[in-house]
């Protein structure tokens, strides 16, 4: 996760932004492809307007609104309220770890593990893309290129850690197998339609199965 962090505090200094400006959108966003929109509005000018550019952020993050409502039952059973402070840290490394790790921990303790994890993942974000920022320089034209395959190379490892599972295993085959949708479809939208189909024959399998 720091790896990737690194990468983008390495894209805020090509894109000519402040160190402060790499903070903000890491820690008031903490959601890479959304800091990534901010990123590329940011160094364009804004052009289309902010409002463009925040709005395209919501729509890159709005895969933590399926991952919260799958982590509340795990986290606590009782008054939801006491899941207000772990909101900031839905994100893809928390969120990976606490279902993983959850069901192991006593149900009482399980909001104060998720806390901790998460501002501890929260922190640590920050201060790569703070140190990516100021070592972007130092760094040759191969070596930020290298940055870039950091990020999905983080999440396939993520998802080969539960390919012992068949819910995991069926959303990587069909993730998968829908990904030649990118090779048909317009750049804007092709992506978003391959994780569509993939994740919705993922769903529909497993509900067929009756697993879920």
């Amino acid at each position: 996760m720091a790896a990737t962090f690194l990468a983008f505090g390495a894209a805020v200094q090509e894109a000519g932004l402040s160190p402060g400006w790499a903070l903000l959108a890491c820690w008031g966003i903490y959601g890479m492809p959304g800091q990534l929109v901010l990123v590329q509005a940011a160094a364009a000018g804004w052009a289309g307007g902010v409002g463009a550019a925040v709005m395209g952020a919501v729509a890159v993050n709005a895969r933590f609104l399926p991952m919260a409502v799958s982590l509340a039952p795990i986290l606590t059973a009782g008054d939801r309220r006491r899941l207000l402070p772990a909101v900031p840290f839905i994100a893809v490394t928390p969120w990976a770890a606490a279902m993983r790790t959850l069901p192991s921990i006593e149900r009482s303790l399980r909001v104060r593990w998720f806390l901790g994890f998460g501002m501890t993942s929260w922190v640590v974000a920050g201060t790569a893309a703070l140190s990516g920022f100021y070592i972007a320089g130092a760094l040759g034209a191969e070596a930020r290129a290298a940055l870039l395959f950091v990020n999905p190379l983080y999440y396939a490892l993520l998802l080969t850690a539960d390919l012992d599972k068949a819910a995991p295993r069926r959303a990587v085959l069909c993730g998968a197998a829908a990904a030649g949708l990118v090779l048909v479809l317009p750049p804007a939208m092709a992506l978003l339609a391959a994780g569509l189909l993939g994740g919705s024959v993922a769903f529909l399998l497993g509900r067929g199965r009756g697993v879920g």
